[in-house]
């Protein structure tokens, strides 16, 4: 299995799976919510699934440590599906860890015991810490109460990591607590009036200032603004949205909105993140907000990110002033 840490960038990367990429960073993480104290990052072994999309789902990091699979997740959305977007997931985790034994064998096969962790940082109320069961959406009928024990189940630990919460977890790890201090200004600057982009670059440079996520922010600047906007847009998108269906319950015309918000929420990313690197000619900025198609500018973004100058990005994408 691959031993190296890559972010998702199919779907869209995020300040959170930015941050722990490294193995000890990812390591921190699990001692903290384990009690664990594990000090050698080379004992864990990263298994996440490249391009793994399901129901829209995206599996943001699963590894290996000892006999056990962890599998976490990070979201700003609340979603009660999570149980049943996992066990998708699990299933073709589990197919590709065995894939060279035969399961017609007289012998059983081992399998390391998995368990699901989804850290949601979103801004409508969530609870603090819960487990969610794949049971709970299972039908009944007449003659089948729910008092009858299914003969599956999934259990997934939900974790509100916004800052106030899980104050025992924040303080076992630095870096999650670090980061759960920086969405919050951002969101705070954002409340009081300030454009996002604004928001974003106060936080940025304040945290700098202040130690928090330093050494991270300073080296990976460019890519973070760029991203937490998008996240940002993204949530309020989504947010707006869900209160339409609620008011008008359309369902086509909601996931169109949500379509639209996220391809605008990916040009603008991409604008910004140029404009960090000099002055963006008009007719390029026109090309790159009347795109709607979403996997060219995923691929426009992460161009925009790996690019010293303006004319590099230009030159990588074909574009033209």
């Amino acid at each position: 299995m691959d031993e190296k840490i890559r972010a998702n960038r199919t779907y869209k990367d995020s300040v959170f799976r930015m941050l722990f990429r490294s193995k000890a960073a990812l390591l921190g993480l699990y001692n903290a919510l384990n009690r664990t104290d594990y000090q050698d990052p080379e004992l864990l072994t990263v298994t996440t699934l490249e391009n793994a999309i399901y129901m829209n789902m995206k599996n943001d990091i699963s590894f290996l440590l000892d006999v056990r699979l962890m599998l976490y997740e990070h979201q700003s959305t609340w979603n009660p599906n999570m149980p049943l977007r996992n066990l998708f997931y699990i299933a073709r985790l589990l197919e590709k860890h065995v894939l060279e034994e035969s399961l017609y064998s007289s012998s059983p096969i081992r399998i390391p015991a998995p368990h699901f962790v989804v850290f949601y940082n979103g801004a409508e109320e969530a609870p603090e810490d819960v487990t969610l069961k794949l049971s709970d959406a299972f039908e009944t009928g007449p003659g089948h109460g729910k008092e009858e024990e299914p003969s599956l189940e999934l259990k997934v630990r939900f974790l509100n990591i916004n800052l106030g919460h899980n104050r025992e977890l924040m303080e076992r790890c630095r870096t999650l607590r670090e980061y759960s201090e920086f969405v919050a200004r951002i969101r705070r600057y954002a409340n009081r009036g300030a454009a996002i982009e604004e928001a974003v670059e106060r936080a940025v440079t304040e945290c700098i200032e202040e130690g928090i996520l330093a050494d991270f922010l300073r080296s990976q600047r460019a890519e973070v603004i760029a991203m937490s906007i998008f996240e940002y847009n993204e949530e309020e998108e989504l947010k707006k949205l869900r209160q339409a269906e609620f008011q008008i319950g359309k369902e086509e015309g909601i996931q169109e909105g949500i379509k639209k918000g996220r391809t605008e929420g990916k040009a603008e990313a991409v604008v910004l993140l140029l404009g960090l690197k000099g002055t963006v000619p008009e007719k390029l900025k026109a090309q790159i907000l009347m795109q709607t198609d979403a996997s060219l500018l995923e691929s426009w973004l992460r161009a925009a990110a790996q690019s010293g100058t303006i004319e590099v990005f230009m030159e990588e994408t074909g574009l033209k002033r």
